[in-house]
């Protein structure tokens, strides 16, 4: 039986995203590889990261790529100097580097179009998948772009959700923590990847949906 696995915030850690995948979930193409978002920024290789989800996608693997905060402001970058001082400000030079060019401008069309076309969110007959979560306390949180990709701490509407369960990103939690939680809403797969000198974080996770089993490698580059 295939399985969906749901990977977590990778920040430009391509070694440790290579490993996860080729050590720990070794997918076949009936699996489902859904990425929460935040591929780029502060870590060593955002390049390397885009270069290896779309090799997976040109290979025939079936990958989702949700959109991060950290996408949206690389996007923004490109209508506005204001817009690109913020990014820079939250890991942006990182991403820069690893494409060796010196303005947002100068990143190859074929890597704009791949984040511009990341998804907002995922909504299966099981589970919601979002880069930061939902905001249950406007009409429809599938609407509201800027908390699907910035919110914290938000209470769930178990309601709304209908026995789904929310899967999300974006707020750095502690290895223990992350392996903690149940299956329940929500479930958050950040385990600070590119954070490794902060106590308990420094791993990248997926969760493997069928079954609840979190997979984990430790900080690699």
């Amino acid at each position: 039986m295939p399985n969906t696995y749901f990977i977590g915030d990778v920040h430009g850690c391509c070694r440790t995203l290579k490993k996860l995948i080729t050590e720990k979930i070794r997918p076949v193409k009936e699996d489902l590889l859904c990425f929460i978002g935040d591929y780029i920024d502060r870590g060593p290789d955002s390049k390397g990261v885009i270069d290896y989800v779309m090799e997976l996608q040109s290979e025939g693997f079936h990958v989702i790529t949700l959109r991060g905060n950290h996408e949206q402001m690389l996007l923004d970058s490109l209508n506005g100097r204001r817009s690109q001082k913020l990014w820079l400000m939250n890991g942006g030079g990182e991403t820069l580097r690893s494409f060796g060019v010196d303005s947002v401008d100068e990143i190859p069309a074929p890597y704009i179009n791949f984040f511009g076309q990341t998804r907002m969110y995922v909504n299966g007959e099981k589970f919601v998948a979002v880069h930061a979560g939902l905001d249950f306390g406007v009409d429809d949180p599938f609407n509201d772009a800027e908390s699907m990709l910035w919110i914290r701490d938000f209470p769930v509407d178990h309601s709304f959700l209908g026995g789904k369960v929310l899967i999300h990103g974006h707020t750095p939690r502690p290895l223990d923590f992350v392996l903690s939680q149940e299956m329940s809403s929500p479930v958050n797969i950040d385990a600070g990847c590119v954070y490794q000198s902060m106590g308990g974080m420094g791993h990248l996770v997926a969760l493997v949906f069928e079954g609840g089993e979190f997979l984990v490698v430790q900080y690699e580059g």
